[in-house]
């Protein structure tokens, strides 16, 4: 009995033992849990808080800065300035040294080309160039563009109205009566020039090719027709050889393709190479040789050098402005008279030094 009583209390001693056990690990997990819970809390609050800084700071300030110099107007151009010019034949160059007042002073540095065409499309091949052309010249096929002078822009518009100074004739000059070598072809000389000097069709010829023309007065060709009977002819065999300015090219050949089909077919050459083979060609000393032509023109006045009042007929068909001309990207747009002139004598060498 005794030993029972005993036994009795060393189970209930060790359910006691047992109770206590599990009591205590309850109370363990249950001071656990709060501090996961915890943990789990805290673990989005701090990816926020990372993230939101990190953002704002390198989007903005990153791409202020960056655009700003996209969108700032270009500078004004530096470095040397490289100036070129024609050769000393071409009327071009004659009438915009005298224009502009400067004759026998072009700098030794300036670059010669040899033809209007040439001048064009090296001034657009080079950022820093200035040079002139025609106002008949293709500035966009070019890659280049007009610089105003005076203030003035070079137009149709400011030549006629006489605005735009750096204006010159177009002038042409034939052979003399009977020394064409056939009488039909002078025939013919003699009703283009009326053509181009008289009619409403050659002064639209003229103008869509960049000559500048006063259509006041000029008379529909079917008026003129009658006094040359020799458009009505079949002149295919009969070839028209013009000589001359390079400058006058474009308006000419306008003029001879637009008269082409209403006189006969005739065919023509053109062989320019200068002003200054217009009247050599035809009442000059060339006028018998490899150079010669039926009709000679010039992009200035004649010389007095230059006889030509035993020519057929002469005068002047247009008028044209020497436009000054830069690279499209050069930011130049506007010289006055004494900076062209200082440019071209080599006294501003560098574009930074154009007031």
């Amino acid at each position: 009995m005794k030993k029972t009583k005993i036994f009795v209390i060393m189970l209930l001693v060790a359910a006691l033992f047992a109770g206590l056990v599990a009591c205590s690990d309850k109370k363990t997990d249950e001071t656990k849990a709060p501090t996961t819970e915890a943990e789990a809390t805290d673990a989005p609050e701090t990816e926020v808080a990372t993230e939101a800084p990190t953002e704002a700071p390198t989007e903005a300030p990153t791409e202020a800065p960056t655009e700003a110099p996209t969108e700032a107007p270009a500078a004004a151009l530096t470095g040397a300035i490289h100036v070129y010019s024609r050769d000393a034949a071409s009327g071009t160059r004659g009438a915009f040294e005298e224009l502009v007042g400067f004759e026998g002073e072009l700098t030794d540095d300036a670059i010669v080309t040899d033809s209007n065409g040439d001048m064009a499309a090296k001034v657009g091949a080079d950022q820093y160039a200035i040079g002139y052309v025609s106002l008949t010249t293709d500035f966009a096929a070019n890659n280049i563009k007009a610089v105003s002078y005076e203030g003035v822009e070079p137009t149709q518009e400011n030549v006629l109205s006489e605005a735009y100074t750096l204006a010159r004739p177009f002038n042409y000059v034939t052979r003399a009566a009977g020394d064409f070598g056939d009488d039909k072809k002078e025939q013919l000389v003699k009703a283009f020039i009326a053509f181009l000097t008289e009619s409403a069709e050659g002064a639209n010829a003229i103008s869509s090719a960049g000559g500048i023309v006063d259509a006041a007065g000029k008379k529909p060709w079917a008026d003129l027709k009658a006094d040359h009977p020799i458009v009505d002819e079949d002149n295919s065999g009969i070839e028209l050889v013009t000589v001359g300015s390079t400058s006058v090219e474009k308006a000419i050949r306008a003029a001879l393709e637009t008269f082409q089909p209403m006189a006969g077919n005739f065919t023509f050459k053109m062989s320019h190479a200068g002003s200054g083979e217009g009247p050599a060609g035809t009442v000059g000393a060339e006028k018998d040789s490899a150079k010669k032509g039926d009709i000679g023109f010039t992009s200035r006045p004649f010389k007095d050098t230059e006889d030509v009042s035993q020519s057929m007929s002469n005068g002047t068909f247009c008028l044209d402005a020497v436009v000054i001309c830069a690279q499209v990207d050069n930011p130049i747009a506007n010289l006055n008279k004494d900076t062209v002139a200082a440019i071209f004598k080599g006294e501003v060498a560098n574009w930074e030094d154009i007031k």
